[in-house]
């Protein structure tokens, strides 16, 4: 009987392990179709493609394609993007945090006017979420007029479609009130966080692209923040431990197969009362 037994509870122990595998299993699927590394967790811009350049004055040349690797305005060595941990923007007075979300953000340019064009991008390939968020905050230097100012663009593209979802742009000759900020030469903006329906488009492939340049004279900068993008609302609460998508999906398959155990304990229990 006590052989009997324990074959029993050998037999219900690898029937659970095989369910906790196909959990395990199926939540490296959803992870292989969500984004990596999109709130900037790792400390560092992996899973991002970065590009960079300069300008010298024909607004028209400002596009992803130009300033990706292999484009014809791409110059390596003008890459001005980098992780920032948590702090506060000088350029603001203090009144911008630099992070929106757990410990780390991106930062596309920086605030030395050379000239310079910075870009970072990710896609995501057979997405099947319902939304697509992500947080920005831009800070640009007082320069000129609308063509040949400080300025980013910040766009969603359905490549499955072609369709542009989010298009946004703004320059330092266009800081509209009630959302542009100033301090001292600075116009900057708090935290803006974007969610986009994307359920139409289940399957479909997506690229988040930042670009940001100084002015084309060399005398005014301007930069964006870029932290949270993934498949649920990021919290605002910079220096908190934020899971990336991958994670989630651990945590969840973790609690399941702690109901599953719960469940069987309380069976057991019962039966012996």
């Amino acid at each position: 009987m006590k052989h009997q037994n324990n074959t029993s509870r050998l037999a219900k122990f690898a029937k659970l392990a095989g369910l906790t595998a196909g959990i395990l299993a199926s939540v490296g699927t959803m992870s292989a179709a969500t984004f990596v590394n999109g709130g900037f967790e790792d400390n560092n811009l992996g899973s991002w493609e970065r590009g960079s350049g300069y300008w010298t004055g024909d607004l028209s040349i400002l596009t992803t394609a130009n300033y990706s690797v292999g484009g014809s305005n791409y110059d390596a060595s003008y890459d001005q993007s980098a992780i920032v941990g948590l702090g506060t923007d000088a350029n603001t007075g203090g009144a911008l945090s630099t992070v929106y979300s757990g410990n780390y953000a991106a930062r596309v340019n920086n605030s030395v006017n050379d000239y310079s064009v910075s870009l970072i991008k990710q896609t995501v390939t057979n997405y099947t979420d319902q939304y697509i968020f992500f947080a920005w905050a831009a800070v640009l230097e007082d320069s000129h007029g609308t063509t040949d100012s400080d300025n980013f663009r910040l766009t969603l593209k359905n490549d499955t479609t072609g369709n542009i979802l989010y298009d946004v742009t703004y320059n330092s000759a266009n800081t509209p009130a009630g959302l542009f900020n100033s301090f001292g030469s600075w116009n900057w903006t708090p935290w803006q966080v974007q969610q986009l329906d994307v359920s139409a488009y289940a399957g479909d492939t997506f690229t988040l692209s930042l670009l940001a340049s100084d002015c084309p004279y060399g005398g005014h900068a301007g930069y964006v923040y870029l932290d949270g993008f993934g498949a649920v609302r990021p919290p605002q609460d910079a220096g908190g431990a934020v899971p990336e998508p991958s994670t989630y999906g651990l945590m969840g398959a973790a609690a399941l197969l702690g109901a599953v155990v719960y469940r069987r304990r309380s069976k057991k229990q019962a039966a012996q009362v």
